[in-house]
């Protein structure tokens, strides 16, 4: 497209004066019908490469995205701007309200929704029946992180993606090896798709790492770092019970702060809730699991701390790059104490069924077909073969990937089985293999002693920017010379923290 009507169309619908690096290239490939990969940095505007061609085009442009709250957040947005066309169909929507926006969907220009939504025969139907543009992936690093194990309706979306008519494909990702670039392609059945791979560093993000020799030392550090910098903060956990633990401990330790705690087994309205306020600055500390920060546009997070360290560095990655999206001095601190690594050992030998079980799982499997092919209630096998949601998630995407589950019925066919046997067996070896390499790679990463900038990015990237601010820890820096900028104590902070502590029983709360 001429550049002077994309400039008009970033001006006038976007209210953005110019590009950043990699947006206007990436623009230009999808608005000439080219499949895209992008591996942009975080904070470099990646939603504008697919929210500007989404306002040009005639159709529709389906966005595929991990979270909820994110979807929600980006079409508040946009519609701030003044873009009206856009909507999240989720599970969190009442029926009423999902009835009247899938008659209505021919309507919007931008429809987000998850990869598990796109499961439902209903939102296909309704699809297929409009013209759809473009198909964009968000965080499209979910489909080979998440995808093998804990989301495989990530690996079903090439094949939504034929049920569209092949639309035009997008993949958007702040962090992804060329490993992980691979299998995004792979599995998107898109072997033709133009890479835009942009250098993925962050060089005002000053890299820290600590070593301790206990929890308690760990939270006496937090604090004294809280006390001396009241700033925009995200405390890592591993553990939802920590979030919680290290919340009331702090709350209790630091009365003028506002905390809150964030994971995956809160109540959705109560996560949506603490998201706004801490991007409207009514909470100065979030203690999380990974379950936060994707897609989260606030500007001036200055602190990323990790109490435990995450499963692989592409997730620390996606982690520090939350901090200082405005360009200015921020610091990622992991803290490390010996035998922090048992926690994610323990996460990753209970993601997937072990090789040993499967024959086990098989054979209670086939006394279930011989009762009734028809298969229960998702919760019932759970309980009948033992297995946790994740594990239950993964077996039963491998069965009907090998047609021993079709349309919730199980299918015997003894060669059948077999074969699936020894191919679930080999895949489990290869993933738990690959698991191990990653968690090493980022144990590694925490006791190397020579840059910590130079050792992270070697494995995404030829080499990095040079850092506007100290590089990190090994190279001499030092808390007592940053001086960020200080959030100042609002004048309702009392009441404020009195309702959140009761909102989730922080504090000196029975």
């Amino acid at each position: 497209m001429i550049k002077e009507k994309l400039n008009e169309q970033l001006r006038n619908q976007f209210h953005i004066s110019s590009f950043r690096p990699g947006q206007e290239e990436i623009i230009n490939d999808i608005l000439d019908g080219y499949d895209v990969l992008a591996v942009l940095p975080t904070g470099s505007g990646k939603s504008l490469c697919y929210q500007l061609p989404a306002s040009l085009f005639k159709g529709a442009t389906i966005v595929v995205s991990p979270l909820i709250s994110l979807m929600e957040d980006q079409v508040r947005q946009l519609k701030a701007t003044g873009f009206k066309a856009a909507v999240a169909l989720n599970s969190f929507m009442n029926p009423r309200e999902k009835k009247r926006v899938l008659q209505q969907l021919d309507q919007y220009k931008l429809i987000y929704l998850s990869p598990e939504i796109l499961q439902h025969q209903d939102i296909i139907h309704r699809l297929k029946q409009m013209m759809i543009d473009l198909f964009v992936i968000d965080e499209a690093h979910c489909i080979s992180q998440w995808g093998h194990e804990f989301r495989p309706d990530y690996l079903r979306l090439g094949n939504v993606i034929k049920q569209m008519n092949n639309p035009t494909v997008m993949a958007l990702s702040a962090t992804a090896t060329k490993e992980v670039q691979n299998d995004i392609i792979t599995s998107l059945n898109r072997p033709g798709i133009v890479s835009h791979i942009y250098p993925m560093d962050r060089e005002n993000i000053t890299l820290t790492v600590q070593k301790v020799n206990e929890d308690r030392q760990k939270q006496e550090m937090i604090i004294k770092l809280l006390k001396r910098y009241r700033v925009p903060t995200l405390i890592y956990f591993s553990s939802k019970r920590k979030t919680e633990e290290i919340a009331v401990i702090l709350s209790n330790k630091l009365p003028s702060h506002r905390i809150a705690y964030y994971h995956g087994g809160m109540d959705q309205v109560d996560r949506i809730s603490i998201q706004q306020q801490f991007m409207n600055d009514q909470i100065d500390v979030i203690c999380c699991t990974s379950a936060f920060g994707m897609g989260i546009n606030k500007q001036d997070i200055r602190l990323i701390l990790h109490y435990h360290f995450p499963l692989q560095l592409e997730s620390y990655l996606q982690e520090i790059g939350r901090a200082g999206r405005d360009g200015k001095s921020s610091v990622s601190l992991l803290l490390y104490a010996p035998g922090d690594e048992v926690l994610p050992k323990s996460m990753l030998a209970n993601e997937l069924p072990s090789v040993e079980n499967i024959n086990h799982l098989f054979r209670e499997l086939y006394q279930l077909y011989l009762q009734n092919p028809q298969l229960p209630p998702a919760e019932e096998v759970h309980e009948m073969l033992e297995l946790n949601e994740i594990q239950w998630r993964f077996l039963r995407y491998q069965m009907e990937r090998h047609g021993i589950i079709k349309e919730n019925r199980l299918v015997f066919q003894q060669e059948r089985w077999e074969h699936a046997i020894r191919h679930i067996k080999a895949f489990i070896a290869e993933r738990s293999v690959l698991k191990d390499r990653k968690l090493d790679e980022i144990i590694g990463w925490i006791n190397n002693e020579q840059c910590l900038r130079d050792h992270l990015y070697k494995g995404f990237q030829s080499g990095y920017n040079t850092p506007l601010y100290a590089c990190c820890s090994n190279c001499g820096f030092s808390f007592t010379s940053w001086q960020p900028e200080q959030t100042q104590a609002s004048e309702n902070v009392s009441s404020w923290e009195a309702k959140l502590k009761k909102l989730f029983f922080i504090g000196d709360q029975p």
